[in-house]
C-alpha cells in the first residue's frame, strides 16, 4: 500500500511529459484549421481565376463577336474549355447566359444544382448572348473538390459534397 501512495504522489509530481500532454490535447484543433486555412486560400485563388476568365471572356459576347459567329450553347463552351485554366476541368464548368433589357431584371444569384443518381448536375443552362443594346448576364459556374473537415470547419455548399464557384460579369453589349 505505501508504494501505490508513493507512485501515485510522484505522477502528480512529475512535470516531463506536460509539453507533449498539451500538444496531443491542442494538435488536432490546430491541424484542423490549418487544413481550413489552406483550403479556402485554394478556394479564394480559384474563384479569382475564374472571375478573371470570366471578364476577358464575357468580352467577346459584349462586342458581338459570339453573335456574329452565330454559336450554339455546345459551340462557346467547348471554344470556352479550350481556354480554360489548367487549374480546371471542363466536365465541371458550366456556362449561363441570359439577355434581360433592364439591369433590374439581372439574376446574379448562386444558383441550385440539382443532381442525377449518379451525382452529375442535370440543371439546364439558358444561352442568349443579346442583340445590341440588350443587358447580358454572363455566369461561369465550377463544382470545386473540397476536404470536409472536423469541427464544423466545412467549407461545402451543394449537396454533392462540393463547393460551387461562380463568377458573375453584368454588361450592356456595344451598339
Amino acid at each position: 500500500m505505501i508504494g501505490l501512495k508513493f507512485w501515485r504522489a510522484r505522477l502528480f509530481v512529475d512535470r516531463r511529459a506536460t509539453a507533449s500532454i498539451e500538444f496531443a490535447i491542442v494538435a488536432l484543433p490546430f491541424l484542423a484549421l490549418i487544413f481550413a486555412a489552406l483550403q479556402l486560400s485554394v478556394i479564394y485563388f480559384c474563384t479569382q481565376a475564374l472571375e478573371t476568365f470570366t471578364e476577358s471572356n464575357s468580352r467577346q459576347i459584349l462586342v458581338g463577336l459570339i453573335q456574329q459567329q452565330n454559336l450554339n450553347a455546345t459551340q462557346y463552351k467547348a471554344q470556352l474549355c479550350a481556354k480554360l485554366p489548367n487549374l480546371f476541368n471542363c466536365s465541371k464548368f458550366f456556362v449561363d447566359v441570359v439577355s434581360t433589357s433592364a439591369f433590374a431584371n439581372a439574376n446574379t444569384a448562386l444558383p441550385t444544382l440539382t443532381f442525377d443518381g449518379n451525382g452529375n448536375v442535370t440543371n439546364s443552362w439558358n444561352f442568349n448572348p443579346g442583340t445590341p443594346g440588350d443587358i447580358v448576364i454572363v455566369r461561369m459556374l465550377y463544382q470545386w473538390s473540397v476536404f470536409n473537415l472536423p469541427f464544423g470547419l466545412n467549407l461545402i455548399n451543394q449537396t454533392n459534397g462540393s463547393r460551387l464557384l461562380m463568377a458573375t460579369s453584368v454588361f450592356k453589349n456595344e451598339p
